[in-house]
C-alpha cells in the first residue's frame, strides 16, 4: 500500500460517525448489513449515513450489493488488512538501532 491510499482511508474513517460504520460492518462479517440497519443502530438521519458511506466507499472500505430492493453495505476486509499491515511492516525496525546509540 502507498503512503498516499494509506492517508486518504485514515482520512475517511478518521470520523466518529464513520468509524462507527467500519466497527458495525467489522462486527457484522461477510454478510454486511442492510443500510436501513445501520441507521437503526445509529440512530441517525438517512441523508446523514448517505453522506459518511459515501466516504468509505470513497476510500474503498466498504462496498454496497443491492439484494432485491435492499441495499447492503459489506466491509471490505482485504482493504483493511492491507491498511494494519501497512501501518505495522516496520515494527520495530529501529530497536537494534536505538540499542547501539545507547
Amino acid at each position: 500500500m502507498k503512503l498516499d491510499t494509506a492517508a486518504n482511508i485514515l482520512a475517511k474513517i478518521g470520523n466518529p460517525t464513520r468509524l462507527r460504520i467500519v466497527r458495525l460492518l467489522v462486527r457484522a462479517g461477510d454478510e454486511g448489513l442492510p443500510v436501513g440497519m445501520i441507521q437503526k443502530k445509529l440512530k441517525i438521519p438517512g441523508s446523514t449515513l448517505t453522506h459518511h458511506i459515501t466516504h468509505l466507499k470513497s476510500a474503498g472500505v466498504i462496498r454496497q450489493e443491492r439484494q432485491q430492493a435492499t441495499l447492503i453495505c459489506k466491509m471490505e476486509f482485504e482493504v483493511l488488512r492491507n491498511l494494519v499491515d501497512y501501518l505495522t511492516e516496520e515494527c520495530c525496525a529501529d530497536i537494534d538501532a536505538r540499542e547501539d546509540a545507547a
